[in-house]
């Protein structure tokens, strides 16, 4: 079988943009793989190469091919290198929230707000919203009920500058609230995963202690690229499905 030619994508990085430079890097490589300029098959280069090529580090290189790889967008092959996935497996999750979707099946939603706090951002979480390290956040925990029955919990960061207040956020949507305000989510990068619930998530959500959960995590960004919000929400797999529009 013949080696697949390298693909190397011409990438020019502002290091002084607020946009992650992850993001910078794999948001075009996305853009030329859904447009069919970089087609199935092709091998893109190794993260040793593109981090050496571009003048950032081994861990942000992998970064962005981990995030094409989460999109379904890219496959990595043992002895072989990170390959452009077929197009019949490519996936988008529709961009929308929990609570309109609820709404949007018919269901009656409502939200308990459990904590809304004024926090530090840790180093992860400041990075992921481009904030320096201790920034000041909103933390907000809330649980999500439909026909008054828990159905996820869900826990998001957001800069103070877009973050709705705890009172809006017991009678709406985020993505709603934050729109309300002029904080469009024009686009996100989402991972979904299963795993066992803790005791305190079990209780929560009225499900044995143990019992498996799907967990979402998404960043959402602004029109200009901007991260505007972490979503890291659990969902009772009992009671709740991702369908994904192919």
């Amino acid at each position: 079988m013949a080696t697949p030619k390298t693909y190397v994508t011409d990438i020019d990085l502002d290091h002084d943009s607020p946009i992650p430079l992850y993001h910078q890097i794999s948001e075009p490589i996305k853009k030329l793989i859904l447009d069919g300029t970089i087609p199935a098959g092709t091998k893109l280069e190794d993260e040793l190469s593109m981090a050496s090529r571009l003048g950032v580090s081994r861990p942000t290189a992998r970064r962005a091919l981990q995030s094409l790889v989460e999109l379904r967008l890219v496959v990595r092959k043992r002895a072989v290198g990170t390959i452009v996935a077929p197009k019949e497996i490519h996936r988008q999750v529709k961009l929308s929230s929990l609570y309109d979707d609820l709404k949007q099946t018919g269901q009656k939603p409502t939200t308990k707000v459990i904590s809304y706090e004024e926090v530090l951002a840790d180093e992860d979480v400041a990075e992921e919203l481009s904030l320096e390290k201790n920034a000041r956040i909103i933390k907000v925990v809330r649980l999500r009920l439909a026909n008054g029955e828990p159905l996820a919990l869900l826990t998001n960061y957001l800069p103070l500058e877009v973050a709705p207040s705890d009172k809006e956020l017991r009678s709406g949507g985020l993505y709603d609230m934050m729109r309300r305000r002029g904080d469009e989510v024009f686009s996100a990068q989402q991972t979904i995963s299963a795993r066992k619930a803790s005791a305190e998530e079990a209780k929560t959500l009225q499900e044995p202690r143990g019992t498996a959960i799907l967990n979402m995590r998404r960043i959402s960004y602004n029109q200009s690229g901007t991260p505007i919000e972490i979503g890291d929400h659990v969902y009772r797999a009992s009671r709740y499905k991702f369908t994904i529009s192919l």
